[in-house]
């Protein structure tokens, strides 16, 4: 089959929030100077994450990610500037309404640091919250659009949609072609249709757009597609119906018919996509060992060694504990001097160089062609190229 029907999809990962109360991770201030010197106040970090919930897997991993993030940027004390950091944890199960509830109990305890949030609903309350009582807020693998250059005080660690559809669209020329967005009907799917439009649109390409919402049967939907007759189909989809989805897709003959691209999602995915797996070229955030870089191979040491395994999120906690750390470097407890500390932050991340744009925020980060490979009877990504940052990079909001 030719390049221009290769098979594409981006099941860019919608994300969730699940907020959970846990103890500090923070101990005691750091020992005072000499001369009587008093310790440096420690400084309140509130993580409003994934702990349980329908994303809970997500949320996993990037906690993990930012307990090697943190100890990686302070060399392993925890303390910045001699402060120690206290990182409080809270769970809200998914509801954006317990997410505001929980940043708001945490504002009003004086914390002027919020980070997590894998959904992209959460993100954006999260995102009002920071702006209306200027605190830093930094999300995690949120993948919403719609957070970029929102605010001065909002940032994110991970990707975002543009750059997944930038992505995929680097896989072929699609000047011309007439390319169908399959997703979701919610914000994620719709978000995804709009950076489509964006982005590949701008290139020269038709879209158009079958939208499909919850509970719905899916195999009209598929015999839609097919009737649309795309040069391309672009997936975006996430979550529990992610699996039948594909089965419908197939039954359909979808795969016969149309070129697919695809974003690769987290390891517990990739017996997902069944016999198609073959079949489809993938667009990817990470994986494990994608990068090659040294920060990933102590990211991922880190992580096994507190017993777990790196993942599709893992960067976006390990990269939030960077910033975290870097924002309070320059800033103290200075929200307004955090902001100006992250804006054009440079450095070495996970999956190599990655760039805190100051205009409007956007995290400049290379991302990845993948295929999935049998390997002991199972599937299992692996690199076909490295797409460089800059070449993916969302349009300049200003």
């Amino acid at each position: 089959m030719k390049d221009t029907k290769k098979f594409l999809m981006v099941a860019v990962m919608a994300t969730g929030l699940a907020l959970s109360a846990c103890a500090p991770t923070a101990g005691s201030a750091a020992p005072a100077g000499s001369g009587g010197t008093k310790a440096a106040e420690p400084v309140n970090v509130g993580i409003i994450y994934s702990k349980t919930g329908p994303l809970a897997a997500y949320g996993a991993t990037y906690y993990e990610g930012l307990q090697a993030g943190i100890d990686y940027a302070t060399g392993g004390t925890g303390e910045v500037n001699g402060a120690k950091l206290n990182l409080t944890y809270a769970d809200d199960g998914g509801d954006p309404d317990k997410a505001v509830t929980a940043a708001k109990d945490l504002i009003g305890k004086g914390y002027k640091v919020i980070g997590g949030t894998a959904s992209s609903g959460i993100a954006l309350k999260l995102a009002e919250q920071a702006q209306q009582n200027k605190v830093l807020y930094i999300s995690g693998p949120a993948a919403t659009d719609a957070i970029q250059g929102i605010n001065k005080y909002t940032f994110r660690s991970g990707r975002q949609s543009l750059q997944d559809v930038a992505t995929a669209g680097s896989f072929i020329d699609i000047k011309g072609k007439k390319i169908l967005v399959f997703a979701q009907d919610n914000a994620f799917g719709q978000g995804n249709v709009a950076a489509v439009k964006a982005v590949l649109g701008a290139k020269g390409a038709t879209v158009e757009s079958i939208l499909v919402a919850d509970g719905q049967e899916l195999t009209p939907f598929a015999r839609q597609l097919i009737d649309a007759k795309p040069d391309m189909v672009f997936v975006a989809w996430a979550g529990a119906t992610t699996g039948s989805m594909w089965q419908a897709l197939s039954q359909q003959g979808v795969f016969d018919k149309a070129p697919v691209v695809t974003g690769l999602g987290d390891a517990s995915s990739f017996g997902a996509y069944g016999a198609a797996s073959s079949k489809i070229s993938f667009l990817n955030h990470y994986f494990p060992g994608a990068s090659g870089t040294d920060v990933e191979k102590k990211m991922i040491a880190a992580v096994e060694k507190a017993g777990k395994k790196a993942d599709l999120f893992t960067p976006d906690g390990f990269v939030a504990g960077q910033m975290i750390v870097q924002a309070i470097k320059g800033g103290g407890s200075d929200p307004d001097a955090m902001v100006k500390a992250l804006e054009g932050f440079s450095f070495d991340g996970p999956k190599g160089k990655e760039t805190v744009r100051a205009s409007d925020h956007a995290l400049i980060q290379d991302m990845y062609q993948a295929k999935l490979v049998q390997k002991g009877g199972t599937w299992a990504p692996e690199l076909i190229k490295v797409v460089p940052g800059d070449t993916v990079a969302p349009p300049e909001k200003k």
